[in-house]
């Protein structure tokens, strides 16, 4: 009793200042570190992918709302919002910008500042593009995760080629105003020489123009697609899997999230380690590590994921020796 009676006077005595105090304190704590993820398509389309990010920063002791803030700009596949939604967060003093899976922000970031860290990912040689001087050494405020899914085209073809033997007619559907789509059409280009085939390129850069792509496209046996690397298209891989299958069109993609979405076949950078990998770059840079000093990591794991489903469905026989070297194949 003696002891709460004490509790009690001590109160009393302080008065209002018992109260008060925690505000105080609360008040007197430094603010969170902020992450500023800028991105180029939409949440909706990334939920997957933003939980490996998630958890690679978790590995290095963040946690979102716990000890660092994510603040979030979606452009929506409206590149033109991209330098407004950086200054922003310049404005705000964001610890480091994060730009995953869209070279159009990563670029976009690399343009505003010089100073203040940067962590992207990219399918395709950062050098070529001006993120970074070289991958060892990258020398500036930039570093990240390169996927080279762009510089894949080559082996998608031949893929596709070992899929389809018969198949006569090769198409490519490209964003001519993405930054991924020159080395594509280049790595392409050298592969369709080497197999001695002709690839038509059809181009798209909005929903509108990709519905139009597939509506004009004529319905003929033996044709093939190939999609380009663009996070646009991959933002909208539901309308190109549809238009797709519309006319019977088999195609390959670059991320096994179009085969899951009931695409037939991708090949490309396991996506989702490249997102855990950029959670672990922010995380050390957030302790304090400086880009410059952060050698580029290059994917080293790469999936190749057949749907047998769509297979049936477009009365593609998937040859045993593919099926042999798939990574995963959905029933």
């Amino acid at each position: 009793m003696a002891i709460s009676i004490r509790r009690r006077e001590l109160i009393t005595a302080l008065g209002g200042a018992a109260i008060a105090w925690p505000l105080a304190a609360r008040a007197q704590q430094p603010a969170l570190p902020m992450i500023g993820f800028l991105h180029t398509g939409s949440l909706d389309q990334f939920t997957l992918r933003l939980t490996a990010y998630r958890q690679g920063l978790k590995e290095m002791g963040f946690v979102e709302g716990q000890n660092v803030v994510i603040e979030f700009r979606w452009a929506n596949s409206d590149n033109n919002r991209l330098p407004e939604f950086v200054a922003d967060l310049i404005k705000r003093q964001t610890a480091v910008i994060v730009a995953l899976g869209s070279t159009p922000a990563a670029l976009a970031a690399k343009a505003a500042t010089a100073t203040i860290p940067i962590v992207f990912t990219t399918g395709t040689d950062p050098v070529a593009l001006g993120l970074v001087a070289s991958l060892s050494r990258p020398g500036g405020n930039a570093t990240g995760i390169t996927a080279l899914n762009a510089d894949l085209a080559a082996k998608r073809l031949g893929l596709l080629r070992a899929l389809l033997p018969k198949a006569d007619r090769f198409l490519t559907l490209v964003n001519p105003q993405s930054p991924l789509t020159e080395p594509f059409i280049k790595d392409l280009q050298s592969g369709a020489t080497n197999l001695g085939i002709r690839v038509d390129i059809l181009k798209a850069s909005t929903p509108g123009e990709i519905d139009a792509v597939f509506a004009n496209l004529p319905r003929r046996p033996a044709s093939v697609l190939l999609v380009s690397t663009d996070i646009f298209l991959f933002s909208n891989r539901d309308r190109i899997i549809a238009g797709a299958a519309k006319l019977g069109l088999p195609a390959i993609y670059d991320s096994r999230e179009f085969v899951d979405a009931g695409g037939l076949i991708s090949y490309g950078a396991e996506y989702l380690e490249v997102m855990r990998q950029a959670g672990v770059y922010t995380g050390r840079v957030l302790k304090g590590e400086k880009p410059a000093d952060l050698p580029v990591v290059q994917s080293e794991k790469f999936e190749l994921t057949i749907n047998l489903k769509t297979a049936r469905t477009l009365g593609v026989e998937v040859p045993p020796t593919l099926l042999a070297i798939a990574d995963e194949v959905i029933e």
